[in-house]
């Protein structure tokens, strides 16, 4: 699998160095294990878990560059998009919000175990009072792209950016979600739709202009 995945990262301009494969590892044997005792993700096979959680977490690379902002992870999950992201670019500075502790939990164990410094907080996003504090603000399908938009948008700094991570149902629900968008303050950039394994995926980029 790894030439596989360097191979992919290739594509997207990223270098994968044996560290970061270990720690991609690593995340797949937690994920598995943890996976068992609560419910994390419907994909646990090696290629399907390296393709369609952490090669479709680094295409958000498609639409910024990464290096040393602040990112918000709302409804994180498993940690997809933050954590793969992490792993890539170790100087990215990370919170992850999540409402189920269980979650929390696995992603403190994972976390120790990778040797990475990331931001938990147990909690609901609209309870968070840390609003227009980051560079970056994520998503990965936690809801339609209305409420979402709700949720994420307040929490990015003006000329920040909101990702959003969505299938192939992305651009009608932004065409649903235009309104909200500019209401909250943001403006839609750019859009880039590509399928990973015949399965379509839809990238959102969103600028906060006030």
């Amino acid at each position: 699998m790894k030439t596989q995945f360097e191979t992919l990262l290739k594509n997207l301009d990223l270098e994968l160095t044996d560290k970061q494969f270990n720690q991609f590892e690593t995340y797949y044997k937690y994920l598995t294990e943890w996976n068992e005792k609560i419910n994390l993700t419907a994909i646990t096979d090696y290629d399907g878990v390296f393709m369609k959680h952490f090669y479709d977490s680094l295409t958000l690379t498609k639409l910024v560059t990464f290096n040393n902002q602040s990112l918000l992870d709302v409804g994180s999950g498993a940690g997809f998009p933050s954590i793969p992201l992490k792993i890539m670019f170790p100087e990215l500075k990370v919170t992850i919000i999540d409402a189920l502790n269980k979650r929390i939990n696995f992603l403190k164990v994972l976390t120790e175990a990778l040797d990475i410094d990331v931001t938990l907080i147990h909690g609901r996003a609209e309870e968070q009072n840390d609003k227009e504090s980051y560079d970056l603000v994520t998503a990965r399908a936690v809801a339609n792209l209305n409420v979402l938009s709700e949720l994420c948008l307040p929490f990015a700094k003006i000329k920040g950016y909101f990702l959003v991570m969505k299938g192939s149902k992305g651009e009608e629900e932004l065409e649903n979600a235009q309104s909200a968008i500019e209401l909250l303050g943001g403006t839609h950039l750019q859009t880039i739709s590509f399928e990973i394994e015949n399965e379509m995926r839809t990238l959102l980029k969103i600028e906060k202009v006030r």
